[in-house]
C-alpha cells in the first residue's frame, strides 16, 4: 500500500470505530480485528501502520468525531508529512478543503473532563490516561518467584512496583511462551496486583470473589492464600466466567465458580452469608482509569452511564457486605478515577453501614484518596484504580 492509501484505510477503519462508539457496538480491537480479516491482502507493515494511525488519531479527539477523515486531520495538523498525503490519488484521501471538519483535541469529552478535574486529576494525570500502557505479567507465587520466572524469560523484564509483577514491552506475545502454558506467570496489570493485596488474604482463610469475570484476581488471590482455605468466585456473566477454570487449572489454582443470576445474588449466595473472611468486590465501573488500553472507551460514556454503574457499585456493595462475618473485611476495587464511583461511594456505604471500620494494609505504591486508596498512570506507572478495605465490627 501506498502512504496515502494507509491514510485512507485509517479514516475507513475509523468511521466504523466512530460508528460503534455512538451506536455502543463493538470495541476498536474488535472492529479492527474484523477489518483486517476481511482484507487479508493487507501486509503486516501496512496493519502496523494503519493501527497506529487509527489509535494516535482516537487519542487525539477528546470529543467523539464527526468522521474518520476529520479525526485524522486533527492528527494532521501537527504533522506536515500527514497532511501532504491527503493527495487526491488513487486509493488515498481527497485534497483538503478549506473549512472541512476536523475533529475536537483533549483528553475527554468536555463533561467528562469537569468529573476528572473535580476528582481531583490536574492536567498531567488526565493526559497520563491516554498514554500506551505497558504489559504487566504476575509470577505465580505457587510455581515461581518472581526473580527465577525473570532469569527463565526469553527477553529482559523490568520489575513493578508490585512485588511479584514484571513489565514487558507492550504487545510482547507472551501467550505463546512455555513459561505461560506451564503457568508460572498470568497477564495481570501492576495496579490490579496491588489492589489484590489491599484485601491482604491469608492461607486457610474462606475467601470470596464476586465480580470475578474471567477470574484474573481470583487468581492472585489464590497464589496469595497458598490453596490453603476456601476460595469461591462468582459472576452473572457466563462467557467471561467460562474462561476461569481453563486458566485456574494452568495456574495450579483450586477454586469453586459459581455462576449467579441477576437479582437473585444474595439468594444464590445464602450458605456464605455472614462467613466470609474476606470478600473482593471488582465492580462494574466507567473504565476510566484504563483509557490506555481501551482510548475510545471515553467516547462511550455519558452522565446517565455514569449513574446506572453507581446504583450497580451501590448493590454489590451490599450484596458482598452480607457475606462478611463479624471481623471480617471486604476491598471495594473499580478501575476508575471518579469519586462519584470511588471515594463517593465508599462515603455513602460507610454513611449508611455504621458498622464498619476502614483499614488498608502497607502497599508499595499509591495514594490516600477520600477513605480510600488510588493508583494513576501518571503518579504510579500502573491502570487508574481506586480500592478501599472495610472491615466489618465484631459488635
Amino acid at each position: 500500500m501506498t502512504p496515502a492509501a494507509r491514510v485512507q484505510a485509517a479514516i475507513d477503519l475509523l468511521d466504523a470505530v466512530i460508528a460503534a462508539a455512538r451506536g455502543q457496538g463493538a470495541s476498536a480491537d474488535r472492529i479492527a480485528a474484523d477489518w483486517f480479516r476481511a482484507r487479508r491482502y493487507v501486509g503486516s507493515k501496512d496493519r502496523r501502520a494503519i493501527r497506529g494511525l487509527v489509535w494516535n488519531a482516537i487519542r487525539a479527539c477528546g470529543e467523539v468525531p464527526v468522521s474518520g477523515r476529520a479525526a485524522v486531520l486533527r492528527l494532521a495538523q501537527d504533522d506536515a508529512a500527514l497532511k501532504a498525503l491527503f493527495d487526491g490519488s488513487n486509493y488515498g484521501p481527497a485534497l483538503i478543503e478549506a473549512g472541512e471538519p476536523v475533529a475536537t483535541g483533549g483528553v475527554a469529552p468536555a463533561w467528562l473532563t469537569v468529573r476528572l478535574n473535580a476528582s481531583g486529576l490536574d492536567d498531567r494525570e488526565q493526559a497520563a490516561l491516554l498514554g500506551r500502557a505497558p504489559l504487566d505479567i504476575r509470577a505465580n507465587a505457587l510455581k515461581i518467584t518472581r526473580d527465577d520466572l525473570r532469569a527463565r524469560l526469553p527477553i529482559e523484564a523490568e520489575p513493578t512496583v508490585a512485588p511479584e509483577g514484571l513489565r514487558l514491552p507492550s504487545g510482547t506475545a507472551v501467550e505463546s511462551w512455555p513459561e505461560f502454558s506451564d503457568g508460572l506467570f498470568e497477564v495481570q496489570d501492576a495496579g490490579s496486583q496491588i489492589a489484590c493485596m489491599a484485601l491482604g488474604v491469608q492461607p486457610g482463610e474462606a475467601v470470596v470473589d464476586l465480580c470475578a469475570g474471567a477470574g484474573g484476581k481470583t487468581l492472585s488471590l489464590g497464589a496469595a492464600m497458598a490453596n490453603r482455605g476456601k476460595l469461591l468466585a462468582c459472576d452473572i456473566d457466563r462467557p467471561r466466567l467460562s474462561r476461569l477454570p481453563e486458566r485456574a487449572v494452568r495456574a495450579g489454582v483450586l477454586v469453586e465458580t459459581r455462576l449467579l443470576n441477576p437479582r437473585r445474588e444474595a439468594e444464590m449466595l445464602a450458605d456464605w452469608q455472614g462467613k466470609a473472611d474476606a470478600v473482593m468486590i471488582d465492580a462494574p465501573c466507567s473504565g476510566t482509569g484504563t483509557w490506555r488500553r481501551n482510548p475510545e472507551a471515553r467516547w462511550r460514556l455519558d452522565a446517565k452511564a455514569i449513574e446506572r454503574y453507581c446504583a450497580m457499585q451501590a448493590n454489590v456493595l451490599d450484596i458482598g457486605a452480607a457475606l462478611v462475618r463479624p471481623g471480617g473485611r471486604l476491598t471495594y476495587v473499580v478501575c476508575s478515577l471518579l469519586d462519584a464511583e470511588g471515594a463517593d461511594r465508599i462515603e455513602t456505604f460507610l454513611s449508611a453501614n455504621p458498622g464498619w471500620d476502614v483499614a488498608l494494609p502497607p502497599l508499595p505504591a499509591g495514594r490516600p484518596r477520600g477513605k480510600g486508596w488510588r493508583l494513576t498512570p501518571f503518579g504510579d506507572g500502573t491502570d487508574g484504580f481506586f480500592f478501599a478495605t472495610l472491615v466489618r465490627r465484631v459488635n
